[in-house]
């Protein structure tokens, strides 16, 4: 972590963990990247048991030289400018994150209420940088994602799957139809959910967008020539058509549900 921004993520820990109901806090990866880095941001996850302060009252707290200000509806999430460096705050219940874990691991039956949303947010708990533990309660969620049965990677895996051959679906329907803007959409969907089942198949929670294609092409279990058709999926030139992609599409879709 760069000196300025550990400045930074201590000055922030500081006031949030005296907050009462704080119970622990941790850093998002993007914070690991050069500030220069157009990934780079400082993304605090704050796990909290009791009401925390208001959206006005924060921005008070969080000091003078806060600019660009704004919080979501709900005031669960917060968003503003240090000098130049993007600061984000995300305010979790704890209780709210035992429900998420208890879907995962005892409640398999009802998974299906986390299927649009993927595995990102596991995956935060599980990898987030802890800066303040109030309690060890994340020492008890990280062993609890770390056991998660066959059952949940593989419902998991199911649900990205389908969804890998519905892009496909749409991506053939757009190429027939000559719909190059349904095509583009349907193409990142297909890349998208095509990873995210690999993910599931490895027992991997997805992380964050801008390391999907790092953290996928790392995967031990792969089909054999997946990295070959990704880097001529994505990078596939001028000859690169339409028509040659969705070939390929297919192509790692058949790899893929054969695993």
């Amino acid at each position: 972590m760069k000196y300025k921004t550990k400045l930074l993520a201590d000055r922030f820990t500081g006031c949030l963990s005296q907050w009462t109901g704080v119970e622990c806090i941790s850093l998002n990866e993007a914070a690991f990247e050069d500030t220069l880095d157009p990934y780079f941001a400082l993304i605090f996850d704050i796990f909290y048991s009791e009401p925390i302060p208001g959206a006005e009252e924060r921005w008070k707290l969080f000091g003078g030289d806060v600019s660009a200000f704004e919080t979501s509806g709900g005031e669960n999430k917060d968003r503003f400018l240090i000098g130049n460096i993007p600061v984000r705050m995300e305010y979790k219940s704890i209780y709210d994150i035992e429900k998420l874990i208890t879907l995962a691991d005892t409640k398999l039956e009802s998974l299906w209420l986390v299927k649009d949303s993927g595995t990102y947010g596991y995956y935060r708990l599980a990898y987030g940088e802890i800066l303040y533990d109030k309690s060890g309660w994340i020492g008890g969620v990280r062993t609890r994602l770390k056991n998660l049965g066959d059952g949940f990677w593989e419902q998991m895996r199911f649900i990205h799957e389908s969804k890998m051959e519905h892009s496909l679906n749409d991506l053939g329907a757009a190429l027939f139809q000559g719909d190059d803007y349904y095509y583009l959409i349907s193409s990142a969907l297909f890349i998208k959910y095509a990873c995210l089942t690999l993910f599931c198949i490895n027992h991997r929670f997805e992380p964050s967008h801008r390391a999907y294609y790092r953290q996928a092409l790392e995967l031990p279990v792969l089909p054999d020539s997946f990295r070959a058709q990704l880097e001529s999926f994505l990078h596939g030139g001028a000859e690169a058509t339409n028509e040659r992609k969705y070939a390929l599409a297919q192509l790692i879709a058949k790899g893929i549900i054969v695993l």
